[in-house]
């Protein structure tokens, strides 16, 4: 997801205690009703509606389904540390238009980028890697981490 973290100009005034209470109660269940939601955090279900509309619309949050990739058939999943020379922006947006790619970052450290991919096989991790990835202007060097077993992955950090 490209381009979706707030900015403070973006999200303020948005971010009150109830709309914070809001975050809270659907991170704990996505499927939540607004109706339940505004029992919990004290507003009509139309002005909880409302206010989730514009916390979607505003980029600081999204209702999703979260599913297991191995039951979607994708038996391989793995982290892509990536060096590279010259502005690393581009490299991030081809990555990230790679459909493969289900998350991208520009980091400080060993590595510029990572990038999370599903592949469906270790031959499709391949192609993704060698005619793919490696072939993007700039990247000079790849170490792939295959995951063996994910032991814990979580979309409930709380709102500060």
């Amino acid at each position: 997801m490209t381009g979706r973290n707030p900015t403070p100009d973006r999200s303020q005034g948005l971010l009150d205690d109830t709309a914070k209470a809001i975050i809270r109660e659907l991170q704990v269940d996505g499927r939540k009703s607004y109706a339940a939601i505004g029992k919990a955090v004290g507003l009509s279900e139309a002005a909880v509606r409302q206010r989730v509309q514009r916390l979607t619309d505003a980029g600081v949050m999204q209702v999703v389904a979260v599913t297991d990739p191995l039951e979607l058939g994708f038996a391989r999943q793995a982290m892509i540390g990536i060096k590279a020379e010259g502005a690393l922006e581009p490299i991030a947006d081809k990555l990230a238009a790679m459909d493969e790619i289900e998350y991208v970052v520009i980091t400080a450290g060993s590595f510029d980028l990572l990038a999370e991919v599903l592949c469906e096989s270790d031959e499709h991790l391949l192609r993704v890697l060698s005619d793919r990835i490696r072939q993007i202007d700039g990247v000079k060097v790849t170490e792939t981490f295959v995951y063996l077993k994910l032991v814990k992955q979580t979309y409930s950090w709380g709102v500060r």
